[in-house]
C-alpha cells in the first residue's frame, strides 16, 4: 500500500507544479532547450529572479526539471518521465479506447 501512497504523493506534486501557466511556460522553454538558470530568469522578464527560483524548486521537486552547476551556472533540462508516468497512468486507456472505437466505426 505504501507504493501507491508513494505514487499518489509524486502524482500530486506534477499536477501542482502544472496547475501554474508560469511553471507550464517555463517547461515550455526547457522542451525546446536547456537553459541555465539566468537565461530562463531572462526569457521571463514579467518576474523577478526570486519569484523564477520559487517556480524551479517546486518543478525539481515534482522532477519535472533537474539541474546541475557547471562553475557557477547551473544548467536546467526538462525530465519528461513524470509527465509519461502520468500518461500512462491517466491517459493512455483513454486514448487506447479512442483509437479503438476510430478503428470499430472505419471497419463498419
Amino acid at each position: 500500500m505504501t507504493g501507491t501512497a508513494d505514487k499518489d504523493s509524486d502524482d500530486d506534486r506534477v499536477f501542482k507544479a502544472l496547475a501554474s501557466p508560469v511553471r507550464r511556460r517555463m517547461l515550455d522553454e526547457l522542451k525546446r532547450s536547456p537553459q541555465t538558470t539566468g537565461s530562463l530568469c531572462a526569457l521571463l522578464t514579467e518576474l523577478d529572479r526570486t519569484t523564477v527560483l520559487q517556480h524551479l524548486r517546486v518543478l525539481e521537486r515534482a522532477e519535472l526539471v533537474t539541474g546541475r552547476k557547471v562553475g557557477r551556472q547551473r544548467h536546467l533540462s526538462l525530465a519528461p518521465l513524470p509527465i509519461k508516468r502520468i500518461h500512462d497512468r491517466w491517459i493512455s486507456d483513454y486514448m487506447n479506447a479512442a483509437v479503438d472505437l476510430l478503428d470499430h466505426l472505419s471497419s463498419d
